[in-house]
């Protein structure tokens, strides 16, 4: 019976007289509510409840068990508290119990109802006899198991099928193998149909026995459904769009599906017994759509950052790295050919061999050049400078010539050459015979030596330790530091002696070459393998983590190939333990990241032309220790400038306002030596809702600017969340090893140039070295024309190397510091005087 409108007259006068802040807060906060039942005609008794509904009995079950006992779902239990204490109040009001009881029981019941729609949200959780908490209304709808995520966003589909992956080395890019009797099942109503259409069935029953009976007649009408349809290839998890890909389906024997070797880096796919799940799109549209969208030859490059996905790898890139290598004294070293086809005849007679350096007139140029390498270029599509394969060709070379043929020649002709690249790179990892034997890990001859002086070293720190000149965390920050040093030394001595040999040719001549050592070819072509890894195998293992993330103090001074002692091999249990616990533990975590980025982006869609926005963002070079990590041109690629990009020295417009920066107009950028621009960005479009294309950009999958409509929020998530996941996994690979920098103690640029200070203070010490005296000074190193290429941070307490305006080599030292000790100085000289010291 509350009156509304005298209530809220009360509570103004009040709000008017108070003088408490408190109080008047409280005041509020009250009137807002009261005010918001009178706007909407609301009664305040309404918001008691006095029926709840009761959910249907098929979704809380009550089934038999065998002994007469009967399991039931814990709706049921919630349920009938709420009707016992239910009844208990009424018979207590009945009763005319007294006050407290009724009380009581009234909260009881409140209780009980709480809990029956969430468990736990007010209070403790309820539990059942087992110490099982009680299954609530809203358990059964909220998280990954409740009816929304489970049942109604994650239906299981028909005209599907899962089996295990194999490599199809002889598939084209837009192929997959399908075993036919997965086919069989996957396509029946379509070959029902066809069956029909030939007039060699007339219902669907006959139709259904020859298909059981696998007649020739079956497998002719399964070939025609097959051919030019369109199948869905996806792999679990799939953290980004690339996870599901379109194939044309050819029909094999077996039961393992036939995977494409390129496309396995966008599934992160291997063959070490993964699975993939195969869908086929019914209708007409959804086949167009799966064609146009999600063929594999359509998707070349990568949504997240724009370079090409289909990269061979592995065994092609080392068939591939292995053609263009040059050896000296191969058969017919030094020859003059007029052309590549006369190469190739002479190579094809046995007159030259793959290795041998020889000279080629190509469009009228002569090149330096192997027989490898010619070979080679009869791949490139017309329009590609031979200059592209004129090199040693690693990973990065190969994804540099997909990255230009696809910039230069278009998507088809790049499909080409990736299954041609392919192919000659399994045809050449095959004949080269590489292998890995025990000798190809080469122990470095200075290992024992660099072993003991680390040894003496820690010694001499243990010995200042037990004299009480260092603390116990100081011994152990320079024991670890002296023994990663040695890691590092016996790593850079293994990959010299690892990198050259000496090959003898005629007459005793010898020449130092590039080694063709199998272990040092993989690691440096980029096939398999890392330094890492390397140094594990033929240098010292190093330090290992304990469990807790500590570094243990004694290293393991064995590598794989001299084998472990019973303690070494026990230490790196630690290791390889810890790779599997992370891997279960942040996989899961980075999953949960990549879900809750989608959900704040999922409504960031491109939805007009242009926004008309006159603001925009101020880009530079991504700087990091002194090196340029991502140089303005990159950043800028792609983006649309928000006012017009000059150039400084000709006052030439280089961009209009407006215009998309493309590789065009970032090559001028760059000669013009521009180190900021000014572009727009998504985090100042104006756009009511969403984005527009301007402000985005391009899109990094195909090239070009971004279409009306495009999903950009959930493309951003999911780039962002699929390394993620990827890089937690791979911490079970490494197996361990901890990775301790050496502490930097000095600065060497990785350019020459000329020295310049920047807002540094120093003081000349006894020695007359500059000493720096303040905590933000910097050097930088620069180029010709006066342009900064790099700059470095110095710590408080270096002793500088070099003077202002002086002119530096590479690597030469400009600065050096003790990185275990924290120096204090004075800049003025006089007498020390300690107070409460």
């Amino acid at each position: 019976d509350l009156n509304l409108d005298e209530l809220s007259q009360t509570l103004r006068v009040e709000m008017m007289t108070t003088k408490s802040e408190a109080k008047r807060k409280k005041l509020a906060k009250r009137l807002k509510i009261i005010d918001a039942f009178r706007d909407s005609k609301n009664r305040p008794e309404w918001t008691i409840m006095d029926v709840i509904p009761v959910l249907p009995p098929d979704l809380r079950p009550l089934v038999p068990l065998d002994g007469g006992r009967f399991a039931t779902s814990d709706l049921n239990d919630l349920y009938r508290r709420v009707i016992n204490r239910n009844n208990r109040l009424k018979r207590l009001l009945e009763l005319n119990a007294p006050d407290i009881i009724v009380r009581n029981e009234k909260r009881m019941l409140q209780e009980a109802v709480d809990v029956l729609f969430d468990n736990g949200r007010r209070g403790k959780v309820v539990t059942g006899p087992n110490k099982r908490p009680f299954k609530s209304l809203s358990d059964m709808l909220k998280g990954k198991q409740g009816r929304f995520r489970q049942n109604l966003l994650g239906k299981r589909v028909d005209y599907s099928g899962r089996s295990v992956i194999v490599v199809g080395p002889d598939l084209r890019l837009h192929q997959c193998g399908l075993p036919k009797k997965m086919a069989l099942e996957l396509f029946k109503p379509f070959i029902y149909n066809k069956l029909d259409e030939k007039g060699l069935v007339t219902t669907i029953k006959s139709a259904k026995k020859m298909v059981e009976r696998e007649t020739p007649e079956v497998w002719d009408a399964l070939d025609e459904v097959v051919k030019e349809y369109c199948i869905l290839l996806n792999r679990a998890p799939t953290l980004h769009r690339l996870g599901i890909q379109a194939f044309e389906p050819i029909l094999i024997e077996g039961k393992a599906i036939q995977l494409h070797p390129l496309v396995c880096t966008a599934f992160n796919a291997d063959f070490d017994g993964d699975q993939m799940a195969v869908h086929v799109p019914l209708s007409i549209e959804a086949q167009i759509e799966a064609r146009v969208l999600m063929m594999s030859t359509n998707n070349i490059l990568s949504p997240a950052h724009g370079d090409p996905i289909i990269v061979p790898s592995q065994d092609i890139v080392l068939g591939i790295y292995y053609i263009t290598r040059s050896r000296p004294f191969a058969k017919g070293e030094g020859k003059i050919f007029s052309s590549p086809e006369e190469v190739r005849i002479a190579y094809d007679a046995g007159e030259l061999e793959l290795h041998a350096a020889i000279k080629v007139r190509i469009n009228g140029k002569l090149y330096d050049t192997t027989t490898g390498r010619v070979i080679l270029s009869e791949l490139l599509p017309e329009g590609l400078p031979f200059d592209l394969v004129n090199r040693v060709m690693g990973k990065k070379e190969l994804r540099i010539l997909i990255n230009e043929s696809y910039r230069r020649t278009g998507i088809k002709t790049t499909v080409i050459l990736a299954d041609r690249l392919k192919d000659l790179g399994y045809k050449y990892a095959t004949t080269s015979g590489i292998s890995i034997a025990m000798e190809d890990m080469v122990i470095p001859k200075k290992k024992n030596e660099i072993l003991e002086r680390a040894e003496r070293e820690v010694k001499k720190i243990e010995q200042q330790y037990i004299n009480g000149l260092i603390t116990d965390g100081e011994k152990y920050n320079k024991v670890v530091d002296i023994w990663a040093q040695a890691t590092e030394e016996i790593a850079s001595e293994m990959m010299k002696e690892m990198a050259v040999e000496v090959v003898q040719g005629p007459g005793k001549k010898k020449a130092k070459v590039d080694s063709f050592n199998p272990i040092y070819m993989m690691s440096d072509s980029g096939a398999r393998g890392s330094k890492d890894q390397m140094r594990q195998l033929a240098g010292m293992r190093g330090l290992m983590a304990k469990p807790s993330g500590e570094i243990i103090e004694t290293p393991i001074t064995s590598n794989f190939r001299e084998g472990l002692t019973v303690l070494q091999y026990f230490i790196s249990t630690h290791g390889a333990r810890k790779g599997l616990a992370d891997t279960a533990l942040k996989t899961a975590n980075s999953g949960y990241l990549t879900r809750r980025l989608v959900d704040v982006a999922q409504d960031v869609v491109v939805t007009e032309e242009d926004c008309g926005t006159m603001d925009g963002i101020w880009v530079d070079a991504l700087v990091e220790g002194g090196e340029i990590i991502q140089r303005v041109s990159e950043r800028v690629l792609g983006r649309v400038a928000i006012q017009d990009i000059i150039d400084p020295v000709t006052g030439e417009i280089l961009v209009k306002a407006n215009e998309e920066i493309d590789e065009e107009r970032v090559a001028k950028i760059e000669a013009a030596g521009i180190e900021r621009v000014k572009i727009r960005s998504v985090l100042t479009c104006q756009s009511r809702r969403g984005v527009c294309r301007r402000c985005y950009g391009r899109d990094l999958a195909h090239g070009r600017l971004v279409n009306i409509g495009e999903a950009v929020g959930i493309i951003a998530a999911q780039s962002i969340g699929e390394p993620g996941t990827q890089l937690t996994m791979r911490t079970f690979h490494i197996g361990g090893t901890a990775s301790k920098r050496v502490e930097q103690s000095t600065i060497q640029p990785r350019n020459s140039g000329t020295v310049k200070f920047v807002n540094l203070k120093t003081v000349e010490n006894e020695e007359g070295n500059l000493v720096v005296m303040n905590r933000n000074g910097e050097i930088a190193i620069v180029g010709k024309g006066g342009r900064e290429i790099e700059r470095y941070p110095v710590i408080y307490g270096a002793v500088l190397k070099v003077k202002d305006g002086e002119k530096v080599k590479t690597d030469q030292v400009l600065a050096e510091w003790d990185p275990f000790t924290i120096p204090i100085m004075t800049d003025v000289g006089g007498t020390v005087k300690f107070g409460d010291i």
